[in-house]
Parts: structure tokens; C-alpha cells; sequence
């Protein structure tokens, strides 16, 4: 997923008189409605709903505002499909109930026997949208919003402008003002479209600029003002997918909770002229995979001529952690407003625990836009065994996972079925010496949800990915493996861990003056002894019924066992 590059600035916020207003009415509205439509590209009555929720809006043009979220399991991209899902995406869905695709909300708001699923939940099948709609349209609004918007091309931002005002009262102490940004005519695949790669994509949410649930407004009485500037970075681009800045709308809505949105407007952002002659603006990196093996690192650049005239070249400098310095230039050519993917030859490196990439460009006629930065962890450095803990929900057989070699050969793969729902499950893994990648992937696209989560460890408790079931449709992670322990020092070869299952007392021979460790299955460390006896029993009776394992280090020496306590 791409990684939040924006940074929001609140200019003011205003409890006052009607003076105030500059661009919302302070006549008494009716509702306007905001249809979130959860989409994918790979579901193919979808297109039937697109037509559906464009219908609406063409019918109230000024009072319906659509926003296409992409999400689930038929938005999860295969090959070199594009993702066009968000990080917001998932938690909007699950608050509605849905149980199918496509599914819509209108103002997030239950609309009794229209509903999809369960009696009270919001989501809908598409031939309710429109009586949804119809209904909202014709209640009363307590509170107006105007939008308006200017993109800046040459600092590759946006200025958005919110005023609301409030005609009666809230029936909530606080409200929350959202600000969604969406992207029009992107072509790509889409199921039931018939038209393959060219079907195109309207009021795709690409990011929400307040937020999950948007910021609170703690005055909510009648002849409130409220006045919002916010001040949005663009990224370089989202999930590989190049900003169009032309085909951008901005909504804003207001919502009493995270549901039940009172009201909400649109507009289309206005595009300031370019005003100079030579500007290649460097919008920023793409996200950079830690390095496995040598350390060294190929940072990928993005760039747009933000100036008037072609360009043909573009010098780089760039350098890792502060360290030498290295030059390339890139050639091509490259219309105004036009942008690249500029790939840069690896660059060598001193590791550290974060390390920071910083790339600038040689001057030009606008000089604030010629330089960025990122930063990327150390590859972690891993024993080669290791251990995945997964504790599933009651769809286990979404989850799916592989382990491969640096050639991309699977070295071991597993999927789960019905029958492991609700339980914690392990899985051993020995792996050679080598850059191995974990990959897992939710078919649905929500995780392991209900406090389930997935934790892969290595024998020596280095923790690779940590417990977590919020990874949406799928997470990937690199490291290094050094090989299957022990397999060169035979040191530690007669040391003997009994018995297993062991209930009070887990005793360990042929250690002598050896240091010892004990995890759980998550990698937490849960007892430490130094120099420990030729026969030494450890108190396990606080442990709880489980699989552990125990470290054992004497100089360079490492051996690690698992055993079990039972009850």
C-alpha cells in the first residue's frame, strides 16, 4: 500500500454571524445525498451499478455526489492489474452490513426493508439506491456545506475550502466534516464492462484528506460557521496509479458519528496555469523494499514537467544515509503537465536500522519542487527456522500464504479451510540459506479480523511479521535467512529439554554455563537465566497450555527447541 505523504492544515475554525459566510447559503436546504457504491474490478454486476448511481445523479445533478469504493475481495488486484483500494476502504464496509457486490449506502443511513442484510444496517442492493436517494432528498438538512478547491501544480498540492453552516441544531454534541478526493476516467479492466482493459472508472475515492471518520466539530448549534482550509500534499502516485490532476473531485460531507451523513457537496478542483518556462517538479519515491543480500538499493523517482516547454533530460544526485553521493541522468521527453517513473541505478550503502534515501534535482525556473526523500527499515536478518502463528476468525478459508526463495521458487505454500475457523494454528518452516519472502493474502480482503492475527518468528524470537490481522487483502514481507541452525556447530548437540509436554517443572541437561531463553509463540521473551547448571529445572507451572520454545546460547553456540505444557 502506498504510504501517506499529505499533511493537513487547519487554518481556522469559526463560531460566528452570518458576516462570516462567504460561500455556503444560510437558507434552510433539504438533504443532499452522498452515495457510497463498494466496487471491484473483478465483480461483474458492478457495471450495472455504476449505471444505476449514475442514473441518480443525473437526475439531481447539484444534490447527489457519488463516491466508488473499492474494496473487498473483487477489488484485490491479480498480476498487473491496478489496485485502486485504499486504506480507508475496508472500515467504511464493514459498518454497513453488506453481503454482496455491488452494495451502496446512501448517507450511510438505514433505510428500514430496503436493507441488504440484517434489519438496521445501511447497505443496499442497487435497485434500492434510487428510493433511498429519493428519500433523503426530500428531508430537511440542519446543516449546509460549500467546497471549493485549487490545485497548484508546481508544489503539487491542493487548497480546499470548506464552510459550513448550520440551519437548525444538531441532535449530536460533535459532528465530523469529511473531505474525500476522488479521480474520474481511469481506464482499466473491469468484470461485465465489455470492454476489457479500457473500461472507465468514475468517482473512484483515492484518498480521504480528514482522515478514516473526519475531524470533529464540537459546536453543532443553529448560526454555527464553520470555516476549514486544508492544505493537501499529493503523492506520487497511489498504488503505482499516476494523479490525473484534471479528472479530480473533491466531496465533502458531515456525519453525526461515523454513520448518518446529514449532508454533503461537491465540486471540481480549478487547476492553477503553469507559469514557468523550465520546472520538473520531483514529486516523490516510491516505496522502497529493504534490501536483501548486499546493501544497496535502487530508489525509483517520480517526476512531472510542471514548466511549459518539453523536457529531454533530467540530472539526479542522490545519496543513503547521508553517505556518497551518486549522479544520473535520465532522457526521454517529456510533454508539459506530462509525468515519468524514473528508475535509479543502485546505489550502496551503510545499513542502519532506518535508512534514508534523498534525491535532488539540478535547479530550474521553480526551485522549491527539486528535492524528496524517503526512508526504508534494514532487512531483518533471520535464523532459519521459523515459526507462523495464526489465530483465524470465522472465514479461515480466505487466508492463504507462501514462503520463496530469491528466484521466486514457493518453497512452501498453505491454505486454510472452514474447518480451522476460530482456532490458533502453527506452522515450522526450515529454510536455506537465502532472501526469502512471505507473502499472505485474505481472498475477501478484510484480514483476520474479531482480535485474530498472524505472527511469523524465527527459533531465536527475531520477530519477521508481527501479530497483526488488520493486513486487508494481503501483506508481503522480505528477510534474510542464514540457514537452518546448528547445522555447523555441534556444541550444543547433547543438550536435552524434558519432558515434553511438560506440566510444573522443564528440565535441561548438557547446557552447563549456557544462557537461556524462553517464548511464546509470538516471540515474547518470558524468562531469561545466565550460566545456568549442568541440570537445570525451570518452573513452567505459570505458563499456560501452549507451544514455547527455549533459546540456548553458549559463545557462538545456538540451539533452540520447542517443547509444549500441558495442564
Amino acid at each position: 500500500m502506498y504510504k501517506k505523504l499529505h499533511a493537513i492544515v487547519v487554518l481556522s475554525l469559526c463560531t460566528l454571524g452570518m458576516t462570516a459566510q462567504t460561500i455556503v447559503s444560510t437558507t434552510a436546504e433539504n438533504r443532499k445525498v452522498v452515495l457510497e457504491e463498494f466496487t471491484g474490478i473483478y465483480c461483474g454486476f458492478c457495471p450495472d451499478g455504476h449505471a444505476i448511481a449514475q442514473a441518480i445523479k443525473d437526475a439531481n445533478p447539484d444534490n447527489v455526489f457519488l463516491v466508488n469504493i473499492h474494496q473487498g475481495g473483487f477489488a484485490s488486484p491479480t498480476g498487473t492489474d491496478p489496485d485502486f483500494r485504499t486504506p480507508w476502504g475496508d472500515a467504511i464496509a464493514n459498518q454497513t452490513g453488506l453481503l454482496g457486490y455491488p452494495a451502496g449506502t446512501v448517507n450511510r443511513q438505514n433505510f428500514p426493508g430496503l436493507e441488504m442484510g440484517d434489519a438496521g444496517t445501511t447497505a443496499m442492493g442497487r435497485g434500492d439506491w434510487a428510493e433511498a436517494a429519493n428519500i433523503t432528498l426530500a428531508e430537511n438538512s440542519y446543516v449546509n456545506l460549500a467546497v471549493e478547491a485549487t490545485v497548484d501544480i508546481p508544489t503539487n498540492s491542493m487548497e480546499i475550502h470548506v464552510e459550513g453552516y448550520y440551519t437548525g441544531n444538531s441532535p449530536e454534541p460533535s459532528n465530523f466534516l469529511n473531505v474525500a478526493i476522488l479521480q474520474n476516467n481511469t481506464l482499466g479492466p473491469q468484470s461485465g464492462g465489455n470492454q476489457g482493459n479500457n473500461y472507465n472508472h468514475q468517482h473512484r475515492l483515492i484518498d480521504l484528506a480528514t482522515g478514516q471518520w473526519g475531524e470533529e466539530i464540537t459546536t453543532t448549534t443553529q448560526t454555527t460557521f464553520v470555516d476549514r482550509t486544508y492544505s493537501y500534499t499529493f503523492p506520487p502516485s497511489i498504488n503505482g496509479i499516476a494523479i490525473d490532476y484534471n479528472e479530480l473531485d473533491v466531496v465533502v460531507y458531515m456525519t453525526e458519528s461515523t454513520q448518518n451523513i446529514i449532508s454533503g457537496n461537491q465540486t471540481t478542483p480549478v487547476v492553477n496555469p503553469l507559469t514557468s518556462n523550465d520546472d520538473t517538479a520531483l514529486l516523490g519515491l516510491n516505496e522502497i523494499v529493504s534490501a536483501c543480500g548486499p546493501s544497496e538499493v535502487t530508489p525509483v523517482a517520480n517526476i512531472l514537467n510542471s514548466g511549459l516547454n518539453a523536457i529531454t533530460s533530467v540530472d539526479f544526485t542522490y545519496s543513503v544515509n547521508g553517505g556518497t553521493t551518486q549522479t544520473y541522468t535520465w532522457t526521454g521527453n517529456l510533454a508539459s503537465l506530462e509525468s515519468a517513473t524514473v528508475e535509479l541505478p543502485a546505489i550502496a550503502y551503510t545499513a542502519q536500522t532506518v535508512n534514508t534515501v534523498d534525491v535532488s534535482l539540478d535547479n530550474d525556473d521553480f526551485n522549491a519542487n527539486n528535492t524528496t526523500s524517503g526512508s526504508f527499515d534494514d532487512i531483518i536478518d533471520s535464523a532459519g527456522t521459523v515459526i507462523l502463528t495464526i489465530t483465524t476468525d470465522q472465514y479461515a478459508d480466505e487466508v492463504s500464504w507462501e514462503l520463496l526463495n530469491s528466484a521466486g521458487t514457493v518453497l512452501f505454500s498453505e491454505s486454510l479451510t472452514a474447518s480451522d475457523n476460530n482456532q490458533t494454528l502453527e506452522f515450522e518452516y526450515d529454510l536455506p540459506l537465502d532472501c526469502i519472502t512471505f507473502n499472505i493474502v485474505d481472498s475477501y480482503g478484510d484480514g483476520i479480523l474479531g482480535g485474530g492475527g498472524v505472527s511469523l518468528i524465527d527459533f531465536e524470537g527475531v520477530e519477521i511479521f508481527p501479530f497483526s490481522g488488520n493486513y486487508s487483502s494481503g501483506a508481503t514481507e522480505p528477510f534474510y535467512s542464514n540457514g537452518v541452525l546448528g547445522v555447523n556447530d555441534t556444541t550444543l548437540d547433547t543438550v536435552s529439554v524434558y519432558p515434553n509436554p511438560a506440566s510444573d517443572i522443564l528440565t535441561v541437561t548438557n547446557a552447563e554455563g549456557s544462557n537461556i531463553e524462553i517464548f511464546n509463540m509470538l516471540g515474547q521473551q518470558l524468562n531469561l537465566q545466565n550460566n545456568i547448571s549442568a541440570q537445570e529445572d525451570l518452573n513452567v507451572s505459570n505458563l499456560t497450555t501452549g507451544a514455547y520454545f527455549i533459546k540456548i546460547t553458549n559463545g557462538t553456540a545456538i540451539t533452540t527447541k520447542k517443547f509444549l505444557v500441558a495442564k
